[in-house]
C-alpha cells in the first residue's frame, strides 16, 4: 500500500537525497510546506517571510517500510533540538518538522516523537503538524544531488550509506 509523509529536516536537498537511499521509499518530491503564501518561489522562501519550510515529499510502499522506520531514519538525519537550523543552514525556512495527511499515522508519529524526547534533556524542535499546503519547488531543486554530486549538503556522505543499508526488519519476512 503507497503512503505518504513530508518531513522537513533542514536543507531540502540532503533530506530528499537520504530518504531516496530507502528500501520501500517510491518516489520523493522537494518543496515548500505550512506557510501563507501561495506558491511560493524558492527565492520567496529564502526571504523567511513566506512561512513555509523546505520539505520532502515521501511516498513509500508500506509493506517494504514502515512510518515508523522512516520516522527513526529522520531522526538519525537531523539535530531535533537545533530551532531553525540544520547544519550551516539558519532560518526558519531549515525548521525541522513532520506533516501528516492521514490522522491515522498520529500515534505512531508521537509514539517515535515521545521515544526521541526522552533522549534529550531539553524539547524537540521538531513541528508535528498536519499538512495545511505543499507546493513543488523548481524543477532545478528535484534530485538536486543527483544532478549535481558535488553539491552542496548539510548531511555527511556516510548517511546516506547508512539509509542505503539500512531495512526496515519489521516488514521482513
Amino acid at each position: 500500500m503507497e503512503k505518504e509523509i513530508y518531513l522537513a529536516g533542514g536543507c531540502f536537498w540532503g533530506t530528499e537525497h537520504f530518504f531516496k537511499q530507502i528500501e520501500g521509499v517510491i518516489e520523493t518530491e522537494v518543496g515548500f510546506a505550512n506557510g501563507h503564501t501561495e506558491n511560493p518561489t524558492y527565492k520567496e522562501v529564502y526571504t523567511d517571510t513566506t512561512g513555509h519550510a523546505e520539505t520532502v515529499r515521501i511516498k513509500y510502499n508500506d509493506a517494504v517500510v514502515g512510518l515508523e522506520f522512516l520516522l527513526q531514519m529522520f531522526f538519525n538525519a537531523i539535530d531535533p533540538t537545533s530551532l531553525n537550523k540544520q547544519g550551516h543552514d539558519e532560518g526558519t525556512r531549515y525548521r525541522t518538522g513532520i506533516y501528516y495527511q492521514d490522522a491515522n499515522d498520529l500515534p505512531v508519529i508521537e509514539k517515535v516523537y515521545a521515544q526521541q524526547q526522552a533522549q534529550y534533556a531539553e524539547p524537540l524542535a521538531v513541528e508535528k503538524l498536519p499538512l495545511q499546503k505543499f507546493y513543488s519547488a523548481e524543477e532545478y531543486h528535484q534530485d538536486y544531488l543527483d544532478k549535481n554530486p558535488d553539491g552542496y549538503c548539510h548531511l555527511p556522505l556516510e548517511l546516506f550509506k547508512f539509509a542505503k543499508q539500512a531495512k526496515d526488519k519489521s516488514k521482513q519476512q
